[in-house]
């Protein structure tokens, strides 16, 4: 599959209100597995709607993205605060996360590995602007099903800054 074609589909698949799981893994199959420099960047993050109940999560959070600066520092849970301002939502995820190389599925791509949860995102290259992800590891699976998103290169950098104030 051409990376026009990929994106096509996967901008078709976003307009659904639900996608079936095997559609998203047939299609995880024909991408090419991402790099850790393909990662780098500030990126607007979107679930692929499957019913898995983690997106009501996300979006009582306000996730916006992901933020990665470098192997050892990557915001995962970068959110919008009630006055707009951007902050990694350090709390809901036990900490932030790093990047490696991880065999998924037979493969070996580009994974973020959340530092206070046995949790995996694995990433694949649809294009130089849009990556697709898995979300992978303990407590994810949702009766056998994964969590499954779309990040897309934000067109300004995160200025991401402290968290707000605990009412």
């Amino acid at each position: 599959m051409t990376s026009a074609s990929a994106r096509d589909r996967i901008t078709a698949l976003r307009t659904r209100d639900r996608i079936d799981t095997a559609e998203l893994d047939a299609l995880w199959e024909t991408l090419a597995p991402a790099s850790l420099e393909d990662l780098w960047g500030s990126w607007d993050g979107a679930e692929l709607v499957t019913g898995h109940p983690l997106s009501k999560v996300l979006g009582k959070i306000g996730w916006v993205g992901k933020r990665f600066v470098g192997p050892l520092e990557v915001q995962p849970l970068v959110c919008r605060a009630p006055d707009g301002s951007l902050f990694s939502n350090v709390e809901m995820g036990k900490g932030e996360a790093s990047a490696w190389m991880i065999q998924f599925r037979g493969q070996v791509t580009a994974t973020m590995v959340y530092d206070g949860s046995p949790i995996f995102d694995h990433f694949k290259k649809v294009d130089d602007r849009m990556l697709m992800g898995i979300m992978n590891g303990k407590n994810v699976l949702h009766e056998g099903r994964h969590f499954y998103f779309v990040l897309e290169r934000a067109k300004t950098p995160f200025v991401v800054g402290t968290p707000p104030a605990r009412s």
